[in-house]
């Protein structure tokens, strides 16, 4: 019976990490009144969940972590988690685009450069907050330490990526559009 509860837990997860990042997108849709940037912005979210996966076999290798129900419950957490370092990146950059004038591979390089120390700033933060959680054994640590893994390698490893990605996408998709000015 109790694997049956387990599967059911599982199709009722994998449904919720799909719903969450379709109410990602329409919500980031809202904000910035545009398709296509609210689709880069999701883009960090595959290299987040590769990052989990990955800290998932990092823990099994030293202890035996099972893909329960708070687990998958990480890769939900990580889709809102993620989701704004690109975020700062992308609206910085239309930001400079629409406000400075610049032109958009200056812009984009521009707000890297500005935003970079603010999303160091919180990943790290985050990411040495959740070591102890994944590292340090004590009483109650083996119901945690999946989330805490998911969370902190999934953080990482969308932080490299967004550096990387994010702008190079941002740079092709705008390629010297013209972006309106602002409507209030």
């Amino acid at each position: 019976g109790n694997v049956d509860k387990l599967e059911a837990t599982r199709e009722a997860m994998s449904g919720n990490f799909i719903l969450a990042i379709i109410i990602t997108y329409l919500l980031l849709t809202t904000l910035f009144q545009h398709w296509g940037y609210p689709l880069i912005i999701i883009l960090s979210v595959p290299m987040a969940t590769v990052g989990g996966v990955f800290g998932l076999w990092i823990i099994n290798r030293f202890v035996v972590q099972q893909l329960d129900v708070l687990t998958m419950l990480g890769f939900v957490i990580l889709i809102g988690v993620v989701v704004n370092n690109a975020i700062l990146i992308i609206y910085q950059a239309l930001n400079n685009l629409r406000h400075y004038r610049m032109p958009a591979q200056d812009a984009i390089l521009e707000s890297v450069r500005t935003r970079i120390r603010p999303i160091f700033m919180s990943s790290f933060t985050s990411i040495f907050g959740l070591m102890p959680l994944v590292t340090i054994p004590g009483a109650g640590s083996e119901i945690y330490r999946g989330i805490g893994g998911v969370i902190l390698f999934g953080l990482f490893f969308s932080t490299i990526f967004t550096l990387i990605l994010i702008p190079c996408l941002l740079n092709f998709s705008m390629s010297d559009k013209k972006v309106p000015p602002p409507r209030f």
